[in-house]
Parts: C-alpha cells; structure tokens; sequence
C-alpha cells in the first residue's frame, strides 16, 4: 500500500503521464509484491523555475524525483529491484538513468491509518511485506 509522489519538471501529455505513474506502479507489483489494485500514486508537474535540478544534466527538463512512503519490512534486494525496475521502465520513456533519484520512506504499520482509521498493524493486509 505504497503511496508514491512523482514530481517532473515538464508537461507531458496526459497518456504519458498516465504511462510515468503505470512505469513507477508496475516496478512497485515487482519489487513489493503488491497486488494490482493498490495503487496511491501522484504527480506533481513543476515550472522548471521552481524545481531547481543539476544544470549539467544533459536533459534538465526531464529530471524525476519519486517518493514512494510505504510499509517497513521489505528486503534490501526487494528495495534494490525497485530501484532498477523503476529505472529501466522509466529509461523507455526517454528519462535517462541518472535524471531520476528515488526517495523510499519507510514507515512502521503503527503508524499508518487506513480502512477506517485502524492502525495498518491491526489489519490483514492480504500481501506480505517482509519481501
């Protein structure tokens, strides 16, 4: 149940930005194991003016910034092949491999409300997340 906040410096769009939230989505059912239908992802699109990146940067305009808070637990291999998944499918869109930086915030189920405002703790989840 990772929510993901993706922030770009340029417009696309609306089915590529579409396919960008798909790219970071799909990587999170490999990496996690998380089922299809849990998805809480957002995109962000900043004027390039208010979202200062690495000028050097041979793209600028397409540097990404994900943020994905989740669930504490998952491997340091999962947490790996997350990287690298979102990496590669976001490679296809033309985002180059060094103009993405992820953040993953990991947060205890006590510490997440969901499905009335019970504690994530209390709950079956239906997946694991020790991956």
């Amino acid at each position: 149940m990772p929510n993901v906040l993706i922030e770009v410096r340029r417009q696309y769009p609306p089915e590529q930005e579409t396919l960008l939230m798909g790219a970071v989505h799909a990587a999170l059912k490999e990496a996690f194991k998380i089922p299809a239908h849990d998805r809480t992802l957002r995109l962000i699109v900043h004027e390039p003016h208010r979202f200062n990146v690495n000028p050097d940067l041979a793209k600028p305009e397409a540097y990404t910034l994900i943020t994905i808070d989740a669930f504490a637990g998952r491997s340091l291999d999962a947490k790996r092949l997350l990287y690298q998944e979102i990496i590669r499918n976001l490679e296809k869109m033309g985002i180059p491999r060094d103009h993405v930086t992820i953040v993953l915030n990991e947060i205890s189920q006590d510490n997440w409300g969901i499905r009335g405002g019970q504690p994530a703790s209390d709950i079956d989840l239906g997946f694991k997340v020790d991956v």
